[in-house]
């Protein structure tokens, strides 16, 4: 998992802080080294199919009724200020302030009634797709990236299947730190390349690693440390590799591919460009996060300023999945830890609202063109087809090909864990 960090944006209604960041594989986290996720993968058998992830996290809860399920004929203290707009599929309609996505709305599908969240400023829900509130394993439950991090590996030789940093958002759960993140952000980022390091020097840096195994390796008689060797090799020829530190670069992407990725201000959404370059890589999970959509106050001030750029930087992305042929193999989502609540309070906002929420799927060979559920009049309940969280994941890995009525993983207590509950199977309509 990579997480890159971009400016502060201030702080949730709960203190925590917030930033955009980019994270890879996110799904995982720990602060392992390299040669743990390689063993990982040697592990699980991995699986050299294309198949990827792109989840776009929405910190703060967005608010669904002012995005996907707006509410034309609801009284004003409901409604808000925007208006729907038709899509491309009829009946369909979205909201004003993303026109791009609704020109092609043939490749997104937007679940309108998803339930099974909790009022609360953690991405759990998102990154497990289980409820924080119900008894977990020991260990806990891993996240998406986790979990396809052991079961498929990467998709290409040189690529770890989880890049990036740890954070609280996403954790290993019980499959332990070495289904955690590779770092190449931050002060390790220099270690992704071999800058002013000659081949002389990288073979000292191999011998002394060599020796601090063969140190650990002498210490241990539980033969655990048997093998490192392999893996400690492979981890070089990742940081060896350009196939990542090339798809990290996006200035050297196409002035006329970048372009389509240019926000309201000028500069690039780099990170849905960068997203669609890793994944190309062969990088299994990205994740990245966008915006801050906590707005107990001046929803639509915010939001005016917010979803124009949401509406580029998704719709630049999903096309082009489509252009590359990779809209079959690769999933995107897009949703926040809740929704927001049907009135509009006294700061001309609103608060936070976890009886019903909503997501945005495309690519994935997923039936796109089409909205999932419907809401109440005002949007404050599910009102038709409500959609589990754990649905959600039952989808998102159906479409890697994993299939969660037979796979289990084994926790720490040594029992077989279902990747979601059995009475959660992929949202039929989409599938």
């Amino acid at each position: 998992m990579l997480k890159i960090l971009g400016p502060a944006q201030g702080r949730f209604c709960d203190g925590v802080s917030r930033r955009n960041f980019l994270q890879l594989g996110t799904l995982a986290a720990g602060g392992l080294s390299l040669p743990q996720l390689l063993q990982a993968e040697a592990l699980s058998g991995i699986s050299k199919s294309p198949k990827a992830i792109i989840m776009v996290y929405l910190p703060g809860g967005p608010s669904h009724q002012d995005m996907f399920d707006i509410k034309d004929e609801a009284p004003a203290e409901f409604r808000g200020e925007f208006k729907s707009i038709a899509t491309k599929i009829p009946g369909n309609r979205i909201c004003e302030h993303m026109p791009l996505m609704a020109a092609n709305w043939d490749k997104f599908a937007a679940i309108r009634s998803v339930v099974g969240k909790a009022d609360d400023h953690s991405s759990f829900h998102c990154m497990t797709g289980r409820s924080q509130f119900k008894p977990q394993p020991s260990g806990g439950w891993p996240s998406l990236g986790a979990v396809v991090s052991k079961l498929q590996g990467s998709a290409a030789v040189g690529v770890p299947p989880s890049v990036g940093c740890s954070g609280k958002e996403s954790r290993p759960g019980f499959l332990g730190a070495s289904c955690g993140p590779f770092v190449p952000s931050g002060p390790a980022a220099s270690d992704m390349t071999l800058n002013g390091v000659t081949s002389a020097r990288l073979d000292d840096r191999k011998g002394l690693l060599s020796e601090f195994d063969k140190f650990r390796r002498d210490a241990d008689t539980s033969g655990l440390m048997d093998g490192l060797d392999t893996f400690n090799r492979q981890a070089f020829e990742v940081v060896t590799s350009s196939r990542l530190v090339e798809a990290l670069d996006t200035k050297k992407e196409k002035r006329n591919v970048a372009d389509r990725y240019r926000g309201t201000d000028g500069s690039i959404l780099r990170d849905f460009l960068l997203a669609r370059r890793l994944v190309e890589a062969g990088v299994r999970c990205v994740t990245l996060n966008f915006g801050g959509w906590d707005t107990h106050e001046k929803n639509f001030v915010t939001l005016k300023k917010q979803l124009p750029n949401f509406d580029i930087g998704m719709s630049a992305l999903v096309n082009d999945l489509h252009e590359r042929g990779l809209d079959k193999d690769v999933t995107v989502i897009a949703w926040g830890e809740f929704g927001r609540t049907p009135r509009i309070n006294m700061g001309a906002g609103r608060d936070h609202w976890s009886r019903v929420s909503c997501a945005l799927l495309a690519g994935g060979g997923m039936k796109t063109g089409q909205m999932v559920g419907a809401t109440d009049r005002n949007g404050g309940e599910a009102h038709d087809r409500p959609v589990h969280i754990g649905e959600v994941f039952a989808t998102l890995y159906n479409r890697m090909g994993i299939d969660t009525q037979s796979v289990t993983l084994t926790d720490l207590a040594g029992r077989p864990q279902y990747l979601a509950d059995l009475e959660h199977q992929p949202i039929r309509e989409l599938v």
